[in-house]
């Protein structure tokens, strides 16, 4: 089992490699889909004009844009990520909007120093799952928080309750070999499933008041209406494309025609959806 400082290794190798190109490419689209989700967690902090937020796992921008806009010029917005390329595109996207109030950084959450603090509010979607050591990166966080910060973020419950992954992923396994089992703490997309270890882990990082909400609610996999990209989707993303990264052209074939009639009646004009399931958690520092 590989350490802590190689999974942590493992995690900045990839995002900043095969992870972060189809984020970058599709970067649009994905901030469409995921907005809905990502919207939940950023009502509780109620954020005010002037304030200084920090953003966790901002990718390319598109949520400190989000941020920025509710905290006004006179506030201040800091993304962190470990993805050094998406981050370009932030930066990109950053001066074309002219956003003085906006500043991004590289680095882990664990060990980052988080430069113009210190916070009123942190917020992540779906970027704080991956913590190699999460105790250490919600510590550190907090300690960079104000007292009375507000903290709040939007992760995925277990994977078995998440249709749009499920659906997928049962249908590819019915044509690969089953992946190795992962510890059930590693860093990853549905490592923050479980209620009382999110729990835990805030509670010993120095929060007080942590509450988990449960939603479910429609995800939009592909805002495309056509079954090709909705098959694209649905197999180049998350679980499915990890299982289908070595495989031939006629398994994906094979795969693609037991997917057709499993999405067709979840196709629409407003693209491809299927239910989702998340944690909105929220918790203050004392």
């Amino acid at each position: 089992m590989p350490s802590l400082s190689e999974v942590a290794e493992q995690q900045r190798a990839y995002w900043n490699g095969e992870g972060s190109a189809p984020w970058i490419k599709t970067q649009e689209e994905r901030d469409q889909s995921l907005g809905p989700l990502g919207a939940l967690a950023q009502a509780p902090l109620k954020l005010q004009s002037g304030e200084r937020v920090l953003d966790i796992g901002c990718g390319c921008g598109g949520t400190s844009f989000e941020l920025a806009a509710q905290v006004g010029a006179d506030g201040h917005v800091l993304g962190l990520d470990i993805s050094e390329p998406m981050l370009e595109l932030a930066e990109q996207r950053r001066q074309a909007m002219g956003l003085d109030h906006v500043r991004f950084a590289a680095g882990d959450a664990t060990h980052a120093d988080f430069p113009g603090g210190p916070f009123d509010a942190v917020y992540s979607r779906f970027g704080v799952m991956f913590f190699a050591e999460p105790v250490r990166a919600f510590a550190n966080i907090r300690a960079v928080m104000r007292p009375g910060g507000r903290l709040s973020f939007v992760a995925w419950r277990p994977l078995e309750e998440n249709h749009w992954v499920k659906l997928g992923r049962d249908v590819v396994l019915r044509h690969v070999a089953p992946p190795p089992p992962m510890p059930a703490d590693a860093p990853g997309q549905f490592a923050f499933g479980n209620r009382d270890r999110v729990e835990r882990i805030l509670g010993e990082a120095g929060f007080s008041e942590v509450r988990l909400t449960a939603v479910d609610q429609a995800f939009t996999v592909t805002t495309a209406s056509d079954m090709d990209t909705a098959l694209k989707a649905v197999t180049t993303r998350g679980a499915s494309a990890r299982l289908l990264a070595d495989a031939d052209e006629a398994t994906l074939d094979a795969v693609r025609a037991e997917l057709r009639p499993l999405l067709e009646p979840h196709l629409g004009p407003n693209g491809l959806q299927l239910g989702s399931a998340v944690w909105v958690v929220t918790a203050m520092v004392p």
